[in-house]
């Protein structure tokens, strides 16, 4: 059973860094020219949380098990999905009301960076 929820947890930290890749990618090389300078920024900001989240949730994966530790893997998820997701919405034009799920996703990122810590700490003493 934990190799099984490793594996998962493996493939959700090749997903969030391959995503954020392609969408990197595509932001470049499709999206320059079609958006605006502020909803290129938007695009550009979804990308940089989405990786650097990305590698917190591959830290994350990568230190271990335990309950605070999933909580890291649980939020850094969420976050993703809902602050990046959220830009990347935003960005193409979604209706400004997609942003008020921003926050809940910048919560999350709080959330995991604070459990990833807590499991760091306990793990240093």
């Amino acid at each position: 059973m934990r190799q099984l929820v490793r594996t998962y947890d493996g493939l959700l930290v090749g997903f969030a860094g391959a995503s954020a890749v392609l969408l990197g990618a595509f932001g470049a090389h499709a999206l320059r020219n079609v958006l605006d300078a502020a909803h290129y920024e938007l695009w550009h900001t979804a990308v940089e949380y989405h990786f650097w989240h990305a590698l917190a949730l591959a830290i994350a994966v990568g230190v271990g098990q335990g309950k605070t530790l999933r909580a890291a893997v649980v939020a850094f998820v969420i976050g993703i999905v809902l602050f990046s997701g959220s830009l990347y919405a935003l960005a193409l034009g979604a209706p400004r009301w997609t942003g008020i799920v921003t926050p809940v996703g910048g919560l999350a990122f709080v959330i995991g960076w604070i459990a990833l810590g807590l499991t760091l700490h306990r793990r240093c003493r």
